[in-house]
């Protein structure tokens, strides 16, 4: 079945109009408009181990647990994903990255008991391990570095050299992170093109790999791709101030994982950005 017979037979109306979009690392994404003329975007993913219904979990759960801004589902499986059209563009004045700033400080006040999620999700094509853990130093470890460790050997993008260097750094990490009062939900990939803003106001926070964290980690995959800049940081530490020492030390550590994601995507240089964090502590 092709994307155009999936989507009428999902909606049960024909489509007027069906144009690619860029983006997405899983699937093909569609903007299409149905006869009544109604607008809509579309995933869809015709390979052997399709996920798209993940997306649209996480999706559903930020629509019924928190107020950030995120399409509505329409529907879901996992070659299918059908979502309401927010208008906007990935290009921020510093009013929308004010506004983002408090749109994510309201999520990161969202909590839980424990570290994790209810159920697996995603970054980009690979699996989050999420099960509830008690102290978030164990579950970065484990479950954050050492899972994309082994994902990326397994792939051959990084090399089997890294891992008694990870391992080592894993088992230090109380040496520069402390436990947090409480877990943080974040959205988890806050790539530029996964905002939409219009008119200095965020419309759409989009592909989000959520769990509950540490509000530093989202902080820290801001700082590392440049998503946001200072009218943002700014902002946000008006309403949640940051310990001392996040800049210096601590987003570099938790820049890690963002990386050891894009090593397992793309490799290439992604893997000498891991080498120089294991170096600027002492690994």
């Amino acid at each position: 079945m092709n994307v155009r017979e999936a989507v009428e037979t999902a909606v049960t109306q024909p489509i007027r109009d069906l144009s690619p979009l860029s983006g997405g690392q899983i699937g093909d994404v569609y903007r299409i408009i149905l006869t009544d003329g109604t607008p809509l975007v579309v995933k869809f993913d015709d390979g052997p181990e399709p996920q798209l219904d993940i997306e649209g979990k996480m999706l559903r759960y930020l629509a019924e647990h928190t107020q950030l801004p995120v399409p509505d589902v329409i529907f879901s499986q996992p070659h299918l994903l059908i979502m309401e059209w927010r208008p906007g563009q990935s290009r921020f004045s510093p009013q929308a990255e004010a506004d983002a700033a408090e749109h994510l400080a309201a999520l990161h006040a969202v909590t839980a008991p424990d570290f994790g999620f209810p159920f697996m999700t995603l970054i980009g094509a690979f699996t989050q391990p999420n099960p509830p853990t008690a102290g978030w130093l164990d579950f970065f470890r484990e479950q954050r570095i050492f899972h994309l460790m082994r994902e990326g050997v397994k792939l051959g993008r990084l090399p089997q050299s890294f891992v008694p260097r990870l391992e080592k750094l894993g088992g230090q990490l109380n040496r520069w992170l402390a436990e947090p009062e409480r877990p943080s939900l974040i959205h988890g990939d806050i790539w530029t093109s996964n905002v939409l803003a219009e008119n200095g106001r965020v419309t759409a926070f989009l592909d989000p790999a959520l769990y509950f964290a540490i509000d530093e980690m989202e902080l820290a995959y801001i700082a590392l791709f440049k998503s946001f800049g200072a009218p943002f940081f700014g902002r946000y530490e008006e309403i949640r101030p940051l310990p001392p020492g996040f800049y210096e030390e601590r987003r570099h550590l938790y820049s890690l994982y963002p990386l050891l994601s894009h090593v397992c995507h793309f490799g290439g240089s992604y893997v000498s950005m891991v080498d120089s964090v294991l170096r600027r502590f002492g690994n």
